[in-house]
């Protein structure tokens, strides 16, 4: 995965987590104003990688709770709407940024917390606490961005949800945007060697989405487990001293090369520590030759080759081949403790899922500029 457009458009980004969506979204060509995250651990994370990253200048970590977050510290104007100047006289505040020139935000894209809509969370909606769907939609009328992007599980989309989807688009409209895309994606279709469907949600300001267009790929870029992981298993497998080691590798390559992965999960903090799943995921794993009965410590650390290798279903994954199946680069570090790091991994948005939903967006500014739209 490497970036393909030029860095020419700003973004924010709520609930970035360990950074899946917005390395997605900066290889589309976002350049990044501010991450927004509540955990210490994702933020660590993001810490580390932007500030070792030329191309990440001038990027902000934000540890904040949403709840609490006054959007007003980022420094960003609120846009004109070139089509709306009516609201000049009833919105006196968008003239005074706008003559202080501040920089525009052009989008502001999030992945709110998924258990309020996911089987696993009960399903709760608006009734769960956990719903930030109500703040998404209070930054978007501060921020005015020209689009916003929202990422969620699969569940959002059922049909106990689309009074609450509906409210969402009455919201959206009200502010002047339209909604472009909000449908079901598998991260599979993208090259992520994993079976991962998430809802995404694309509005965008109404004079910009006549210019938007997105499609699945005709021929999706699949790629097994045993393609992505193969040079990391091989150099765990060759770190030790073990007359096993040859056949295992075999025998893993063998089965992780018919198929992709089931869905990682990151799991709870109020749980014990990480596994790959429940019991029809650990199944799932088994076929593909991985123990998911827990996860390695990573060659470097690797005390026990019986635990972290040989078991009988075959070795367990690190947290960097964890990374790899969600489609991080290997270029992205995940810190924190073994168990804290595979959260943040298992919690992500796979970044070649966001890269093409943001290279749509781009192109949308794109096309319109060049119509003459601004």
């Amino acid at each position: 995965m490497a970036r393909t457009n030029e860095l020419k458009y700003s973004s924010v980004e709520i609930c970035a987590g360990a950074g899946g969506q917005a390395v997605g979204l900066h290889d589309a060509g976002f350049k990044h104003v501010a991450l927004v995250e509540i955990d210490k651990d994702a933020c660590a994370t993001l810490e580390a990688n932007v500030a070792s990253h030329e191309e990440w200048n001038g990027c902000r970590v934000l540890r904040e709770d949403l709840n609490d977050f006054d959007p007003a510290s980022l420094g960003l104007r609120l846009n004109e709407r070139v089509d709306l100047a009516h609201e000049r006289d009833t919105l006196p505040e968008r003239n005074e940024q706008a003559q202080a020139g501040l920089p525009r935000l052009d989008l502001l894209a999030g992945g709110v917390p998924c258990p309020p809509f996911s089987a696993a969370g009960k399903q709760l909606g608006e009734a769960d606490e956990r719903d930030l769907f109500p703040v998404m939609l209070s930054l978007v009328r501060s921020l005015d961005p020209r689009a916003v992007m929202i990422e969620n599980v699969r569940g959002l989309m059922d049909p106990k949800f689309e009074d609450y989807r509906k409210r969402i688009l009455s919201e959206l409209e009200a502010m002047g945007y339209v909604k472009c895309l909000w449908e079901v994606l598998e991260a599979k279709d993208y090259g992520v060697p994993q079976l991962r469907p998430r809802s995404i949600l694309v509005a965008m300001k109404s004079q910009y989405e006549p210019y938007f267009s997105f499609q699945a790929p005709e021929e999706p870029l699949l790629k097994t487990v045993g393609a992505v992981l193969h040079d990391s298993m091989k150099h765990r497998f060759d770190a030790v001293d073990d007359p096993r080691a040859e056949e295992a590798f075999k025998r893993w390559h063998e089965k992780a090369q018919t198929d992709v992965a089931p869905t990682l999960v990151g799991g709870s903090k109020k749980h014990g520590g990480a596994d790959l799943g429940p019991t029809r995921a650990k199944k799932a794993w088994r076929d593909l030759g991985v123990c998911a009965m827990g996860v390695a410590n990573e060659p470097e650390k690797m005390a026990d080759p019986g635990r972290d290798l040989f078991a009988d279903a075959g070795p367990k994954l690190t947290v960097k081949q964890a990374a790899l199946i969600q489609g991080f680069p290997e270029s992205w570090p995940i810190g924190g403790r073994k168990t804290a790091a595979y959260r943040q991994v298992g919690n992500a948005f796979p970044p070649p899922v966001a890269q093409a939903v943001g290279e749509r967006i781009y192109q949308a500014f794109e096309d319109a500029a060049k119509a003459g739209v601004i």
